[in-house]
């Protein structure tokens, strides 16, 4: 099969990925194999091709936003033919202090697609048949798959920061995370206020519904709620921190994030207010949110790329050159 290679880790200006032949993979217990309709691409895709993230696999095939057609492997639940998503959490152990709490995103020996197991920048892909979820068919290919990264931890980071439908909450960086949150705050009649660099972005915001959108210096005019920040940036997120009511939340979504500043105890975070992050997700937030994108006709913004330009998608994004998610096809 055609994938894209890393081998060694650097800027995406080298184009690391290399497109070339390799063979298919084998099938373990309880995996299914999946022919890869769509992959979209994620700023966790960028940490990891260019070093950020420590390596866990010597040469990956990486991507997590995977949508596949089963052909191996088929189980009741996956029959040969049917379509089904996967996300970043691949696999964890069931028997850890944390699976065993319901709390599987926080598992001591996780599974990550395309980063501790090869991923989905490829023409086929062997994945865990438990951690595959059924996609709903209002949802194509090329909209189906931002939802499943971007989409979901978007989701879980709500969550996370407690949004009470109705709130006013703060999104802070406007790209392809961020992008699906805002339709699900507008279902929950939530105020929505958007601080982000670049005109694009911004207008993309106005576009899907945000009460109020400033640039990444401008704070919101009101008080807010709840705040998710999604630049992985402690700059980004004292001015979240700044920007929250006594007793708000601000919920991190990012795995990387750079150095924290220090900011004034008493006048940020005194009164209760609460910074959390958002590790992974759960299937159980998979399948609630895939649920809440067909019932709410949720359609992504995404650019297209082929599998031969996966080094362009991934510079797109780091670039902001395109607006919402950029997704590769076989």
């Amino acid at each position: 099969m055609k994938a894209g290679v890393l081998t060694s880790r650097g800027s995406i200006s080298s184009r690391p990925l290399e497109i070339r032949e390799v063979p298919q993979p084998k099938l373990e217990a309880g995996q299914v194999l999946l022919r890869v309709r769509a992959c979209g691409v994620c700023r966790t895709d960028l940490h990891i091709v260019e070093g950020e993230l420590e390596p866990r696999k010597k040469q990956l095939i990486p991507g997590h936003q995977i949508v596949g057609e089963v052909v191996e492997g088929a189980m009741p639940e996956l029959a040969v033919g049917s379509r089904v998503g996967v996300s970043w959490l691949g696999g964890v152990d069931g028997i850890c202090a944390y699976c065993q709490r319901g709390m599987e995103n926080l598992c001591d020996h996780p599974v990550f697609t395309g980063y501790s197991v090869d991923g989905g920048y490829a023409e086929f892909a062997a994945v865990r048949a438990d951690f595959a979820y059924p996609l709903p068919a209002s949802l194509d290919d090329s909209h189906a798959a931002p939802l499943l990264c971007a989409g979901i931890i978007g989701f879980r980071s709500i969550r996370v920061a407690g949004v009470q439908r109705g709130e006013r909450v703060g999104l802070l960086g406007f790209g392809a995370s961020a992008h699906l949150a805002i339709s699900v705050l507008n279902a929950w009649k939530c105020e929505v206020y958007v601080s982000t660099r670049g005109e694009s972005h911004r207008r993309l915001a106005e576009s899907l519904g945000a009460k109020w959108v400033g640039t990444e210096e401008e704070k919101p005019p009101v008080e807010l709620d709840r705040a998710v920040t999604f630049a992985p940036s402690g700059t980004v997120v004292v001015a979240a921190l700044g920007s929250l009511r006594k007793g708000g939340v601000v919920a991190i979504n990012a795995i990387h994030l750079d150095k924290m500043p220090a900011f004034d105890y008493d006048k940020l975070l005194w009164g209760e207010r609460q910074i959390r992050s958002v590790t992974n997700m759960t299937r159980e937030d998979a399948r609630e949110f895939l649920g809440i994108a067909a019932e709410i006709g949720l359609r992504p913004k995404s650019t297209i790329f082929p599998l031969d330009q996966a080094n362009d998608a991934l510079l797109a994004v780091k670039s902001d050159a395109i607006d919402g998610a950029a997704v590769i096809v076989p």
